[in-house]
């Protein structure tokens, strides 16, 4: 049996929910990727910051990067799956809440992070195009 554990990019790390976005868009830079994981004072998940929320959601609205906290960005209930959850179960995951990165977590610790990247490594290709399927699709407009 394949699990998250198996498939995921391994190193990812938490944005603490105080840091600022311009700090998040350079930890970005430095692990190159495109979303962190948004962490509270616990140390628990508590959202997901992505490069397109900085963007979008901050610069595109006039707001100062330096001044906007990563938790103040955080919306709706975080997503994650457990590192030993099967492929099948990951994929249920990001198909029902239509996400494309998910972190995952052991002992309610961050072990590391699935994107679509790493699902194109590890999977069959049916599976690759059944998932963008569903994850990309949008609702049809009367």
């Amino acid at each position: 049996m394949t699990t998250a554990g198996d498939i995921m990019h391994r190193g990812a790390q938490w944005i603490p929910a105080h840091e600022t976005l311009d700090r998040a868009a350079q930890l970005m830079r430095e692990l190159n990727v495109g979303a962190l994981p948004i962490s509270d004072e616990n140390e628990r998940l508590c959202g997901i910051l992505t490069d397109r929320d900085i963007v979008v959601g901050c610069v595109a609205m006039g707001h100062d990067p330096a001044r906007i906290t990563a938790g103040e960005m955080a919306k709706g209930t975080p997503r994650w799956i457990d590192a030993d959850a099967d492929v099948g179960e990951v994929l249920r995951e990001m198909r029902e809440h239509q996400i494309r990165r998910l972190p995952v977590i052991r002992d309610k610790r961050l072990v590391g992070m699935i994107s679509e990247a790493d699902l194109v490594r590890h999977l069959a290709k049916d599976q690759i195009a059944s998932w963008a399927e569903s994850v990309y699709a949008t609702t049809a407009r009367p």
